[in-house]
């Protein structure tokens, strides 16, 4: 009897920790990484300059994004260790599988755009589509992640309709100052 209790108990705290798990917010996102990765954006700004010529200003970015996803998820691995939590939770699972839809979009349509010479549109489209991912990820984060993801968005429709040649500008504007920004205030609110 006592192991049957014992194991019944065990099913109960199972199913707790499972519910709380589904029900808890994805608290793992760098701050501090994300000041690291606005900071890159801005160096690249500079380095890459307007998109007139493409293959350039195509190269330096993509070097970019593979830089700030590295150190985005080195600190999310940092923070989470920190905090005592795995990257195998329910959360983690759930945030990923929000947030990576709408960036396979982006690399498909990047070279898609880049084929017909419309390497000036990429800023828009970037920053829509990293936005809409920082969106609905951060929907089931912390209150501020939407609204970060939702600046992207705006910046990104911006883009579309400002002329093409502010689109480096919009670039450091989204990817460096708003991680600049809006990573301090997840640091100083949220932890790393």
């Amino acid at each position: 009897m006592p192991d049957a209790l014992h194991d019944h108990a065990l099913a109960h705290l199972r199913y707790i920790r499972d519910t709380m798990e589904r029900a808890g917010a994805f608290t793992a996102l760098p701050g501090w990484g994300g000041m690291a990765m606005g900071a890159t954006a801005l160096v690249s700004a500079v380095v890459a300059g307007p998109p007139r010529n493409a293959t350039r200003w195509l190269s330096v970015w993509i070097a970019d994004a593979a830089l700030a996803a590295t150190i985005g998820l080195i600190a999310i691995a940092r923070k989470m260790r920190a905090s005592g939590s795995t990257l195998a939770t329910q959360q983690t699972r759930r945030f990923a599988l929000a947030y990576l839809p709408p960036l396979a979009a982006g690399i498909v349509l990047t070279p898609v755009l880049a084929s017909h010479g419309l390497v000036a549109r990429l800023p828009g489209c970037w920053l829509l589509l990293y936005g809409t991912a920082v969106t609905t990820g951060g929907a089931l984060s912390v209150r501020i992640v939407p609204l970060l993801g939702l600046c992207f968005m705006l910046l990104g429709v911006a883009a579309f309709v400002a002329p093409v040649e502010w689109g480096n500008g919009f670039m450091a504007a989204g990817f460096g100052a708003l991680h600049l920004g809006f990573g301090y205030v997840i640091a100083r609110r949220y932890g790393g």
